[in-house]
């Protein structure tokens, strides 16, 4: 897919250099590319010339693992920089046409062969070809355009990660170059003309073979033949010495040409194993992973491959595919040969190879007859260590089942590598590097996609190609299942396959070509736990199958624990085991999640008979859970407690860990109760109402509109589907507290009639006065003033009559409201003064702040604006510390109102910008035209003073 065809391609007018110090030239001038962090970024760009460097990309190629919490922010600032220096003609508002904002990232738009790497490498593959052709003299001339265009060291001066890793492969590129033109040299005749360059590698790097037997044959061909034996028996010593290995098959063929005066090298004594898979043609990003696994197995300089590299991750992640891509890239390295064995530990009802049987297959790979293969399991170990001492090989060991299936073969002499991939995690294992590999980024898998099926379809409809990659999580058996599905339907669009696999119903049945199923994939990683004679695998199976029942983004600890009715302490185990098996992911401490995937695959796993138990006690223990943070958070107001649960939930010590709670935990608990109340089981649905009744006050306090009406509505739909009047009721006090924050008055006032009709009909007097009160705040903001005098007196006599401290608190408040906008100012101070003092009796903060920013607004109408500005500015932290930004933004509005009658308009203008921002924040309408009132008012006077 051609990410630039929305922009103009600028002139191919810019080359950039990165074969040593980074330089750009602009036409016949060089340019300033800024200092080292920026000139990192343009070679990261150069190197994805046409291609989107994403911002975390670029974060991660700057600063790795830790960068400074301005790293952001910084990216913009180089990015801002490079435009400049690239486009020093670009006018203020004209778009870039050089580096472009796409998909979340940047991308330089420049023909690769601009970039003088990109152009190294082509000049390398073109010397390739003519090899291959027999053409050594075009070879040569190709090698010698390409090494013409190096100025230093690679990046010289640029530092990061990605600089590092980009500086060690093209100076290992490098290398590789010098040792193909002396090869041609030699090939050709000239083996004079190669000395002086291999005498130099040898002594840059005595560790490394190539050099040292082309300057053997060198040597040898200059009739040089004493120099040619002192050179091989200097480069045994070096690896006797270094590595404790003997010289590789190179070096010894050399010394046998040497030796026997012959003009071309002896036949080999052994066979050299190429055994890989082939490389997928279609392989996207990775690039990260890529470079580490590279610099792992095909270190900087002389050092020795690690020995022992695994790639873990969950089922069809791409373990397996990036291995083997790796593989291909260092099989340079280890020239003795590279051996493959797949070991089949994730593969469904096929059985897995002995160790034995695994040792004849390696033992026969490097060409052992069947006959000299010891029966015996130890003199087969004994033997293929035997063999390894004389070469350098990586051996492949995919799909292993745990660290016990490769632990014989992860022993080996320096100089031999073991690339293993697993869906455990082997880090138990001596000297082993890890890397778990995660699902692809959406602009890695939509590349994925696109080669598969063609751009031309991808693009077609890339919202609908955005969300087929995200319902497949990323994984790329997932996508190559998708592309086959595609490839195997060309009428099919991309939107029509995504339509089929939102239903979560069948989305694992689509998931299926051939002999290609997720499911069966994910099946093999469970049924090996299942399967386990170890008593934390099946509980960690077990585990897998109930956290399948819940449809929530991720669970803590103590959800599980509910959920399984199993202590906080097994229940951690069985998670942190079911994270090794990569079958959920661990996120913050304690808390753990599965792909989607995972989820519909668990979501089948147990009996429908069982199901209802384990989720009963989960949404209970949410319901309450949420319950306890509501009362705690905020103990003056009246929780609703319906449906009575017998379960607990959790508790809380203070009301900023019960806030922090239900923060953290709001879109769970929003899910969790969807979920329940959609439920056909009716006791888990009145318990997934109760959910949404525990955080009526949250939700209002934290401006949650679509929050409040969604949920209201699905309460009025399962209390109608219940017969429950009370949901019902509860339904309507939710969708019109929503429509109130949303500022639709009259549709507000109809749930309220009915909130009101209900608790009449149920005989429920709390929540008729709360209905009246409810109907009084919202009448005030229609200014029907007294309309709402009316129900908020009529609140607090049925408020005084059942002893409700919260609603007759309430009713003071609003009908002093209302009083102060009927005129009646003596009667609203009266009404506040004496709202006030149940406030400070009750220690109702809440209601403090209100009644004094209810106070203030009378104080400006009476023209007492010097005493209104000294008790609003001195409420407003505490209006603040509520939480509730309806006050928040009031007291700012009045505040912004007081200066400006004051006539201090500077302060007038602040305030009632706060106050506006304050209101778009919200999304509330009604406050964006208070505070936007304030602030014309305040525009105005200042044109007139000036």
């Amino acid at each position: 897919m051609d990410e630039t065809r929305d922009h103009e391609r600028p002139p191919a007018d810019l080359t950039v250099g990165l074969l040593g110090p980074v330089v750009g030239v602009l036409g016949d001038r060089e340019i300033d590319l800024g200092p080292p962090l920026q000139q990192a970024i343009v070679a990261m760009l150069a190197m994805s010339s046409n291609r989107v460097v994403t911002v975390s990309q670029l974060i991660e190629g700057l600063w790795g693992d830790d960068p400074p919490p301005s790293a952001t922010q910084s990216i913009y600032t180089y990015i801002a920089g490079l435009r400049r220096a690239l486009e020093p003609g670009r006018r203020r508002r004209q778009p870039p046409g050089r580096v472009s904002r796409a998909s979340g990232g940047y991308l330089l738009q420049l023909d690769p062969l601009q970039v003088d790497a990109h152009l190294f490498a082509a000049r390398l593959d073109a010397a390739a070809q003519a090899r291959k052709s027999g053409d050594f003299a075009g070879a040569l001339r190709a090698i010698d355009e390409a090494l013409d265009l190096w100025r230093g060291p690679a990046l010289s001066g640029v530092p990061g990660p990605f600089a590092d890793g980009e500086r060690a492969r093209l100076d290992q590129l490098q290398v590789t170059a010098v040792e193909t033109r002396a090869d041609a040299l030699l090939r050709l005749g000239r083996p004079e003309e190669a000395l002086g360059e291999l005498y130099e590698l040898v002594h840059r790097h005595p560790l490394r073979e190539r050099p040292g037997e082309l300057l053997m044959l060198a040597l040898h061909g200059c009739g040089r033949q004493a120099e040619a034996l002192a050179v091989f028996e200097e480069a045994r010593r070096a690896l006797s010495d270094e590595l404790g290995i003997l010289p590789g098959e190179g070096l010894r063929r050399a010394h046998r040409v040497v030796l026997s005066g012959a003009g071309e090298p002896a036949a080999p004594d052994h066979v050299k194993p190429r055994q890989l898979p082939g490389d997928l043609l279609v392989f996207v990003g990775r690039t990260r992973e890529t470079v580490r696994l590279r610099s792992l197995l095909d270190p900087w300089g002389d050092e020795p491959p690690h020995p022992f590299v695994v790639i873990c991750g969950p089922p069809g992640v791409g373990k397996s595919a990036l291995a083997v891509h790796v593989a291909h890239m260092v099989r340079e390295r280890f020239p003795d040969g590279q051996l493959y064995v797949n070991l089949r530990g994730g593969t469904p009802n096929v059985p897995r190879p002995s160790t034995h049987e695994i040792f004849s297959r390696l033992l026969r790979g490097l060409g052992t007859p069947d006959s000299a293969i010891p029966e015996d399991e130890d003199e087969a170990a004994a033997l293929w260590r035997s063999k390894l001492q004389s070469g350098r090989l990586l051996l492949v060991l995919d799909n292993a089942a745990d660290l016990a299936q490769v632990k014989p073969f992860i022993s080996a002499p320096r100089g031999t590598a073991v690339l293993v991939t697993s869906r455990e995690s082997l880090t138990a294992g001596d000297d082993c590097a890890q890397g778990r590999l995660h699902a692809l980024s959406d602009v890695e898998a939509t590349a994925m996609l696109a080669k598969l099926v063609g751009a031309d379809r991808v693009s077609a409809d890339l919202d609908q190609t955005t969300h087929l990659v995200r319902l497949c999580d990323g994984f790329p058996l997932a996508l190559r299942v998708a592309g086959a599905r595609l490839i195997d339907r060309p009428d099919w669009s991309v939107g029509a396959l995504t339509m089929r696999l939102t239903d979560e119903r069948r989305r694992l049945r689509e998931l299926e070509a051939g002999d290609l199923a997720v499911r069966s994939s994910l099946a093999a990683s469970w049924n090996a736990l299942n399967g386990s004679t170890r008593e934390l695998d099946g509980e960690a199976a077990h585990l897998l199958a109930l956290l399948g029942l819940l449809h929530v983004p991720d669970v803590t600890v103590e959800a599980a624990a509910a959920l399984s009715e199993s202590s906080p302490v097994d229940v951690e185990r069985a998670l942190e085991r079911l994270c090794d098996a990569h079958l959920l992911e661990a996120g913050e401490p304690g808390r753990y999640h599965p792909h989607d995937l995972v989820r519909l695959f668990a979501g089948d796993l147990l009996p429908a008979g069982e199901r209802i138990a384990p989720l009963k006690r989960a949404i209970g223990y949410y319901a309450e859970s949420a319950r306890a943070a509501a009362r705690t958070s905020d103990p003056h107001r009246v929780h609703c407690l319906y449906p009575p649960l017998d379960v607990r939930g959790r508790g809380f010590d203070s009301a900023d860990e019960a806030r922090a709670w239900l923060r953290r935990e709001e879109t769970i608990l929003l899910a969790a109760a969807f979920q329940a109340m959609a439920d056909p089981d009716d006791d888990i649905a009145r318990a997934g109402a109760g959910i949404a009744l525990a955080l009526w006050w949250y939700q209002q306090a934290a401006y949650r509109v679509p929050g409040l009406i969604s949920l209201g509505e699905q309460l009025l739909a399962t209390g109608e589907r219940l017969d429950d009047r009370v949901i019902t009721m509860e339904g309507h006090a939710h969708i019109a507290t929503g429509l109130y924050l949303k500022g639709d008055w009259a549709a507000c006032i109809q749930h309220h009639e009915w909130h009101l009709r209900l608790a009449r009909l149920l005989g429920d007097r709390f929540n008729e006065q709360r209905a009246h009160g409810n109907l009084a705040g919202t009448l005030m903001k229609w200014d029907r003033c007294s309309d709402a005098l009316e129900h908020a007196l009529a609140q607090r006599v049925i408020a005084r009559d059942i002893a409700s401290g919260p609603g007759e608190r309430y009713a003071l408040l609003v009908a002093g409201r209302a009083y102060t906008g009927l005129g009646r100012f003596k009667e609203a101070a009266i009404t506040l003064d004496e709202g006030a003092a149940l406030a400070d009796q009750a220690g109702d903060s809440l209601r403090q702040v209100e009644f004094t920013v209810a106070r203030g607004l009378v104080l400006i109408e009476l023209g007492e604006r010097e005493s209104a500005l000294a008790l609003l500015s001195e409420v407003l932290e505490p209006a603040r510390a509520t939480g509730m930004k309806m006050t928040e933004v009031n007291c700012v509005v009045l505040l912004a109102r007081a200066h400006r009658l004051l006539g201090r308009t500077r302060e007038a203008m602040r305030y009632s910008i706060e106050a506006l921002v304050l209101a778009e924040q919200m999304g509330s309408p009604y406050w964006i035209r208070e505070a936007t009132r304030e602030r014309e008012a305040a525009t105005g006077q200042r044109s007139v003073t000036a």
